[in-house]
């Protein structure tokens, strides 16, 4: 932005030294024009007197002659005009790049403020801390002023989010214990021994929704707390975190008829582990319940220069390319499958985005021709130390 805006500059101050020049040029080249034009009241020129001092009488060599010492004056004005404008014109294109040139240095030194405040902003946008501020340092005027706005925005910023991650983690910490004794209760009431094959039927379904409801809380809790920058981050390998989760998915893999090939390579990665493996399962069982008997899921972990990759891709529906990005966004589902619980809560993708992107990284998902998606999750590559 500030090289453009440099160039802006520069190109701004070799145009204003054209126009300047240009005009300039043309009242000089008026004046001479004006000085050279004859002025009454000044007498014959000596080359029109003769030696004793009398004029010669008006005779038609005289009007020849005279006509002749005007068509020379005409000449010489229009020679000395443009010569004038020419040497005029050829300094001013060589002082409009020197302007140009000059302008270009001093506008490093003007815009040097704005640098230091575009460097800061996209150090708080790739911290994705909202606690940190610009705090631009310089005299009170339009930079100072715009960076002041923008950390009172930033500010702002963090008080809401902060209270909305407050709001949902205190209120599904609140919903977790009614949740709890209702499983408890339900449980005793089924296992009761008169209880009936109604009052069975009724608790079966009792439980599943509580179940429902747990996961959905459990969804809101883990989503607060991926959308918070993970600030004390531990090494470890991605393709240990595939496997345990891959490992205990396969039982669910097996009943879904779903059959899970792997392919893992060395991805070594830093962050909070607890929450990566979040991430993983959630791409794992999202694959493995939106599939078809007999589908098939890849997973595989990779090094890409200085990032990590862990690719999951499914069998399944064709997926509509306009509903890519909308399948990150809380509580939406594809297919309209808002009611079948079995599929979870909704809020898988929008956790594993959450995670990523708490960890610098950043998730894409794209529609397979055959059907189903392929989600790609890139994270920083850390080697251990």
């Amino acid at each position: 932005m500030t090289k453009n805006l440099r160039l802006r500059f520069a190109l701004a101050c070799g145009a204003v030294f054209l126009l300047a020049g240009a005009v300039l040029i043309g009242v000089v080249a008026f004046v001479v024009r004006q000085t050279l034009e004859p002025r009454a009241g000044l007498g014959r020129p000596a080359y029109m007197r003769v030696s004793n001092g009398i004029y010669p009488p008006y005779t038609i060599g005289y009007s020849v002659a005279q006509e002749r010492a005007e068509q020379v004056r005409r000449v010489y004005q229009a020679e000395t005009v443009k010569n004038v404008l020419v040497v005029g014109a050829i300094a001013l294109l060589p002082g409009a790049g020197l302007a140009a040139l000059l302008g270009w240095r001093e506008a490093r030194w003007t815009l040097r403020p704005i640098r230091s405040v575009t460097a800061s902003a996209r150090r708080i946008a790739q911290s994705h801390d909202l606690t940190e501020r610009i705090a631009h340092d310089g005299p009170d005027d339009e930079v100072k002023e715009l960076a002041d706005i923008v950390d009172t925005v930033l500010g702002r910023l963090a008080r809401s989010f902060d209270g909305q991650r407050r709001f949902v983690a205190n209120a599904s910490h609140e919903l977790r214990t009614p949740l709890t004794i209702n499983r408890t209760l339900v449980d005793v009431a089924v296992r009761r021994a008169d209880a009936g094959e109604d009052v069975k039927r009724l608790g079966e379904s009792l439980l599943l929704v509580n179940a429902r409801h747990e996961r959905l809380i459990d969804g809101l809790l883990a989503l607060a707390e991926g959308e918070q920058k993970v600030l004390d981050r531990r090494p470890f390998d991605l393709t240990d975190v595939a496997e345990h989760v891959l490992d205990a998915a396969a039982e669910e893999a097996e009943a879904a008829q779903v059959a899970v090939h792997r392919l893992l390579d060395p991805a070594p990665t830093a962050g909070e582990p607890v929450l990566v493996e979040r991430l993983v399962q959630n791409l794992v069982e999202n694959a493995i319940r939106h599939n078809h008997p007999g589908g098939e899921v890849w997973v595989s972990t990779r090094r890409r220069a200085d990032r990590v990759e862990l690719v999951v891709a499914n069998t399944g529906l064709p997926v509509p390319p306009y509903e890519i990005e909308t399948i990150f966004e809380p509580f939406r589902r594809l297919h309209g499958d808002r009611l079948r619980s079995e599929r979870g809560s909704g809020l898988g993708l929008s956790i594993v985005r959450a995670v990523a992107y708490a960890h610098d990284g950043v998730v894409t998902a794209t529609p397979r021709e055959e059907g189903g998606l392929t989600l790609a999750v890139e994270l920083p590559c850390v080697e251990p130390s």
